[in-house]
């Protein structure tokens, strides 16, 4: 099947925007759908690329999308397909692009599903090649009566699979955890799963089922590229999908514990009269700790993203890695996958939801200690485009302390914000031992309000005399209040920093022979 073809489909719509006579003849070796700034490592050569464009905003203009395009043209893409449903059109920056680079791009109109068009170069365009390039008819009838019982991805995978005999094949998450794996196949630790699904060694297929967060993707992952025909990788690939889909819409018994739970918590109040303990037992958690409080939020300049879905999803996916591979993963919120809470393989349980304010929340038993420093890393990798931050609380011996927890966690995510606002971060409540540190968790108009009301007239900065003022204290402060340190570090006479000290004193109100005012005044200019 060659770009041309793809393109004269009528029922599909596609508005060519631009191509060469030359490029209309490529060959088309599959389809990628991907919404990554970067998606150079996950497109192979020959393939089609499907783009929503919710990468793109007008602020980024042509940078954005000339790297886009040119990741495209590197990677040997056939064309891009890109989506009009989240701009109203395509952006001329992106035609532009793509002229620049030779790559073919035509528009998808907003009522065209993608999975129509990769319908059509997988199902129908090449539904004349021999069987033995796709599924055979009773391993389709078995897998259609599979996702018709619900049945999760560990039974998808090994029917699709069990014609070729001892084939091994895996799904991951974008973070490396193993959704599901073949009988026989050796378990893999996921940093060494996110290094396979990247360097290209075996094969691969996306899972592009709707409604889930990039954090929550699967991926179709073949070591031996030689065993499966690729048009049957991307036929199981379609039906993972449908298994992840209908495992969002599924609704569970539980559905909106983890909510009721986050409503609790959020009230403060340590309860004798065994509420909490059991909203703890409809999540699937157990009534004695210790337990593990994670809080998080999401930022993103992406248009037509949800960022309270986006932060749910991210802590879905780290609670799965802590229960155990192929755990499921359900938010009480109605958010993807599978319910959590039963105890994994690893003795862990968890469960996720939103708190009344919308952020996102988990609290997890049985986890050792540090497992969410070595798991965040691999999880906020997965959306290069959005920030992502995370605060954990210390741990809670039991329900009573959960309220507690929940506090510090939230403490710690405001910390996480202030100390990198434009990038990921995860910052633990117990790490905050320094004043300027705590100082990190006390929200910007707290802390502006504080700073204007202790220092007062010293941040009029717009007066050089005061700003020399200003500079004296930090300095006498971080000398700990020596004058002739202060004074050799200013170059100045001792009788000069006596002189500016009183002024300090008399327009703050403040002693700064007494060590609590000279306490205020440093936690202002922190505050600053």
């Amino acid at each position: 099947m060659h770009v041309e073809h793809l393109l004269g489909d009528t029922s599909l719509g596609l508005r060519l925007l631009w191509a060469e006579d030359a490029l209309l003849r490529r060959e088309i070796s599959g389809v990628t759908v991907t919404d990554l700034e970067d998606p150079a490592r996950f497109v192979r050569p020959g393939e089609v690329v499907l783009s929503g464009l919710v990468w793109w905003s007008p602020d980024g203009g042509s940078g954005k999308a000339d790297r886009f395009v040119s990741a495209l043209r590197d990677a040997g893409a056939a064309a891009l397909l890109a989506g009009e449903e989240t701009h109203g059109s395509v952006p001329d920056d992106l035609v532009e692009a793509c002229v620049r680079h030779g790559v073919p791009v035509a528009g998808v109109p907003a009522h065209i599903m993608f999975r129509a068009i990769t319908d059509t170069v997988y199902l129908r365009q090449w539904g004349g090649l021999s069987r033995h390039h796709a599924l055979p008819e009773n391993a389709r009838v078995r897998l259609s009566r599979l996702l018709a019982q619900e049945a999760g991805p560990d039974a998808v995978l090994a029917e699709a699979f069990a014609h070729l005999g001892k084939a091994a094949a895996y799904v991951f998450t974008p973070s490396g955890r193993t959704v599901a794996v073949t009988e026989g196949a050796p378990p893999v630790p996921a940093r060494e799963a996110v290094a396979l699904a990247a360097d290209g060694a075996g094969m691969t297929a996306s899972v592009d089922a709707g409604g889930i967060s990039p954090y929550e993707r699967w991926l179709l992952y073949v070591p031996d590229p030689d065993g499966v025909p690729p048009r049957m990788l991307h036929e199981v690939a379609a039906v993972l999908a449908h298994c992840q889909e209908a495992g969002v819409r599924r609704p569970s018994a539980g559905f909106r514990a983890a909510d009721e739970l986050g409503t609790l918590l959020a009230a403060g109040d340590a309860r004798e009269d065994g509420t909490v303990q059991a909203a703890l037992r409809r999540c699937g958690l157990p009534e004695s700790g210790p337990y593990q409080v994670l809080v998080a939020d999401a930022g993103t300049r992406q248009p037509g993203l949800d960022e309270g879905a986006l932060a749910e999803g991210a802590l879905l996916e780290m609670a799965g890695h802590a229960v155990g591979a192929g755990a499921p993963a359900r938010s009480g919120g109605g958010g993807a996958g599978a319910e959590l809470g039963a105890e994994g393989e690893s003795g862990v349980a968890a469960a996720v939801g939103r708190l009344p304010d919308g952020c996102a929340f988990a609290v997890l038993s049985g986890v050792p200690a540090g497992w969410a420093d070595e798991v965040w890393p691999l999880v906020e990798d997965c959306a290069p485009g959005v920030v992502l931050h995370g605060g954990t609380g210390t741990s809670a011996a039991g329900p009573e302390g959960l309220g507690g927890a929940l506090a510090q966690a939230r403490y710690a995510l405001t910390s996480a914000r202030t100390t990198a606002p434009d990038a990921s971060r995860l910052t633990d409540a117990g790490s905050l031992t320094s004043l300027d540190a705590l100082l990190t968790g006390v929200p910007a108009e707290v802390r502006t309000a504080y700073a204007r009301t202790v220092l007062g007239p010293l941040l009029e900065t717009g007066r050089p005399a005061i700003a020399v003022l200003l500079g004296t204290l930090e300095t006498f402060l971080a000398c700990d209040g020596s004058w002739a340190r202060t004074a050799q570090t200013l170059h100045l006479h001792v009788n000069t920093v006596h002189y500016r000290v009183e002024r300090i004193e008399r327009l703050t109100g403040r002693d700064l022979s007494r060590l609590r005012d000279r306490l205020d005044l440093w936690a202002a200019l922190l505050c600053r």
